[in-house]
């Protein structure tokens, strides 16, 4: 019954609303011209088709593959890769690697020479290519990678990146020392003092506070009977905040201090904004701040100002050197970061390396976020404009490889369903349609009996990353403890009935294209576990008494009935009562609900892998009285945002995996939605001191065996909190027009790591 609102993002937001910052020197975006007047669909035009673009088309902010794709085209990284995901570490003059059976010359802007040092450090040196132009012909020097680096180190930052949570050697004390003043105040409570604040501005912030309190408060005990009265036979404040799971409750003021006492002054949807109904408490506390509340937005400095990040040296106008205070697996990955123009997303007038000046005020990336729907970078295509769900780009002649061959580019929008309709109509040139098994025939159908053919060339590969059902443990869980044992056993319920339908229903959508896991993690990584491995079990195939659910003789429909009881057990020991006559539940213990739903993106006509895991759900739900809405949005942003608020019970998705089966950005307990300092990656709200410790400990061992094993125990940690059911694998497919575009120029041995977008410089239209 409780809701999650969005705190972070929505405070980052007004940050940059409210005027309080220093604004940046402005540089000049991409001219928007006009699309008539060039030809952007003529036979020198390659047309992608896409899914929907979130228009965050930023090398720092990007967060869905659409949109990186969008700003990756535009972009180069510090360091590349080759076919099976390694690091190239000699990319000037680059190195030749073996890929079955034909030697690869990969390579890139920079070398990079790792250096473990006497006292445990690690310097990782690296020289630049001095050729290398952004598409506007400014040369990419040090100081963009510095300043690149110092975005995403910046106290303020929030996107996807992890490269802050590197163990840079004075990373954590540049990060330390500024915050928000409302941060701080709320971080020391009423009546402190601090050299950040006066006395005068911690009474009005806490005058503001305390009737924003009593309104969040009312509003939430009105909503709930509005919402749940009639159901629960609930009119009065009393009821209300029982069904909230609170006690002792007559007025709005009693539950505003029972909040307070249960969550201080911790405003995060970990806190106080966790029992939200309708209302964020933030806006409540900005509308009692009134004219002022842009005041307590502004940064502020705490302590003695740290200016710059000791590990991150410039050593000459093409080189650089980054040290970290011990080994990380992940640090090569992350150092292989985009390199964004500083005289673009930042401001020369802000950059002087030896002052300390980085190209943005340090707790201001206003003038980043600024260029986020307009990218410019020294990649292969420049950004023209997005309009219309199309997204233009012109070749850009500095690319460093050499100018892209096809002058324009075009990322066009369009619905899954269509992708295949529209490369055989001529719509499209290339794109990646769901490889099920009504793709599949209507390819051959098209080609004469192939994949491949006159008409369509069919590209596959194993997908980075992996199909999984989340279940949030802040909304689905039994009283106050997410943790707990019957809160557990209330998100296994759902995760045993969904998992016994995994088999059949992804062969059925995908066919031999696909297959079912056992474990969150994508089947391509050296850490998944494999099925002859000791100890490999079915994911959810344990009942409550710790038993096995199944045998290994059961039919289809005896496993069904079997998963079935397994959940009705499940429910009980989460505390539901049951009624043995009707064989139906009939109330929901404290905190939990009869009702859950499941957001599915399947363009509103349950076009996904694992919808119909959800229909027969819902059937055997219902029969045992607990019912399950399925949202099927045709906008997939519906999802994605709700996510990001935190209020989603249950969602179908897919995860992108990394190289390296880093685990630090998904569930570590630091990056749930709605902390400070957050990635906002964790829509789990998986919290556990366990599971983060063994995340950091594989995250700093160069031993694979022993990284393998711990990355087993973080697995089963996840499977036992309930807040993920794995669900498929499956091939990923690039299809292009054998009619238009010169297949014979596209990217050889497409593999995982390596897309088709990999050497598009190279491509050629018919």
């Amino acid at each position: 019954m409780k809701r999650n609102l969005r705190l972070v993002a929505l405070l980052l937001v007004l940050v940059m609303a409210l005027g309080t910052v220093v604004a940046c020197k402005k540089t000049e975006a991409p001219a928007e011209e006009d699309s008539t007047d060039k030809g952007y669909t003529g036979g020198d035009t390659l047309v992608v088709g896409y899914d929907l673009f979130s228009e965050k088309f930023s090398p720092f902010f990007a967060t869905t593959a659409y949109d990186q794709d969008a700003a990756g085209i535009t972009q180069v990284g510090l360091l590349s890769s080759d076919r099976e995901g390694n690091i190239v570490l000699k990319g000037i003059e680059g190195e030749t690697r073996a890929y079955n059976g034909t030697d690869y010359t990969y390579t890139g802007i920079a070398d990079c020479t790792i250096t473990k040092n006497a006292d445990g450090t690690i310097t990782y040196a690296f020289k630049l290519r001095e050729d290398v132009k952004f598409s506007d012909g400014k040369n990419l020097t040090a100081d963009d990678v510095i300043f690149s680096m110092y975005v995403l180190s910046d106290p303020t930052y929030d996107g996807s990146s992890t490269f802050y949570a590197q163990p840079i050697v004075g990373m954590e004390e540049y990060r330390a020392d500024r915050s928000e003043l409302y941060k701080v105040l709320l971080k020391d409570g009423p009546n402190a003092t601090n050299s950040a604040y006066t006395a005068e501005q911690s009474a009005y912030f806490f005058e503001a506070f305390e009737k924003a309190g009593l309104k969040f408060a009312k509003g939430i005990l009105d909503d709930i009977i509005k919402a749940y009265g009639a159901a629960y036979n609930v009119s009065d404040y009393a009821g209300a905040a029982a069904l909230w799971g609170y006690s002792n409750v007559t007025t709005e003021a009693d539950f505003w201090a029972a909040m307070k006492a249960a969550y201080g002054y911790d405003i995060s949807d970990s806190g106080i904004n966790y029992e939200a109904f309708n209302e964020s408490i933030v806006d409540l506390i900005n509308a009692e701040l009134g004219a002022r509340k842009d005041e307590f937005y502004a940064v502020v400095i705490l302590g003695t100002p740290v200016l710059s990040i000791a590990g991150i040296k410039k050593t000459g106008d093409y080189s650089l050197e980054v040290k970290m205070s011990k080994y990380d697996a992940t640090s090569i990955y992350q150092l292989a970061l985009t390199v964004a123009p500083m005289h673009y997303y930042g401001s020369e007038a802000d950059y002087d390396y030896a002052a300390n000046k980085f190209g943005f005020p340090k707790g201001d990336l206003t003038c980043v976020r600024e260029k986020t729907t307009k990218p410019l970078g020294a990649g292969p295509y420049a950004f023209i404009n997005y309009e219309n769900g199309v997204i233009h780009y012109e070749r850009n002649e500095y690319y460093y490889k050499g100018a892209p061959k096809i002058k324009y580019l075009n990322f066009q929008e369009t619905d899954a369903g269509n992708k295949f309709a529209g490369v055989k109509a001529g719509t499209f040139d290339i794109t990646d349609p769901n490889f099920d098994t009504a793709t599949v025939d209507a390819i051959k159908e098209a080609n004469g009996g192939s994949l491949t053919g006159s008409v369509v060339n069919t590209y596959t590969v194993d997908n980075l990353g992996y199909g999984y059902i989340g279940i949030c443990a802040n909304t689905v869980k039994v009283g106050e403890s997410k943790d707990s044992d019957a809160s557990k056993n209330l998100r296994k319920a759902f995760a045993t009935l969904f998992s016994v339908y995994r088999e059949t229903v992804v062969k059925s959508y995908y066919g031999d294209r696909a297959s079912v896991i056992n474990y969150p993690i994508s089947n391509t990584s050296w850490a998944a576990p494999k099925p002859a491995d000791e100890g490999y079990e079915i994911a959810y195939s344990t009942g409550v008494d710790g038993k096995p659910i199944y045998t290994a003789n059961m039919t289809e429909t005896e496993k069904y009935e079997a998963a079935k009881k397994a959940t009705v057990e499940f429910l009980k020991a989460a505390g539901y009562t049951y009624d043995n006559a009707s064989g139906k539940f009939t109330a929901a213990p404290t905190g939990a609900s009869m009702t859950y739903e499941v957001i599915i993106p399947a363009d509103g006509i349950g076009d996904h892998p694992v919808f119909a895991v959800f229909t027969e759900s819902k059937k055997v739900l219902e029969s045992i009285g607990i019912e399950l809405i399925i949202t099927d949005p045709s906008d997939s942003n519906v999802l994605w945002d709700k996510l990001d608020a935190g209020q989603c019970q249950i969602w179908a998705a897919a995860w992108d995996a990394t190289v390296d089966p880093d685990m630090y950005q998904v569930y570590h307990s630091s990056n749930i939605v709605g902390l400070e300092g957050s990635t906002g990656s964790n829509h789990y709200s998986i919290t556990s001191s366990e599971l983060d410790k063994l995340i950091m400990d594989a995250r700093e061992s160069e031993d694979q065996a022993f990284r393998k094993s711990t990355y087993k125990e973080c697995l089963e940690l996840i499977l036992d909190w309930a807040v993920e059911v794995p669900t498929y694998q499956r091939q990923n497919a690039i299809i292009a027009s054998a009619e238009r575009v010169n297949v014979s120029t596209l990217t050889p041995d497409i593999t995982t790591f390596w897309g088709w977008m990999n050497d598009i410089e190279l491509l050629e239209m018919n």
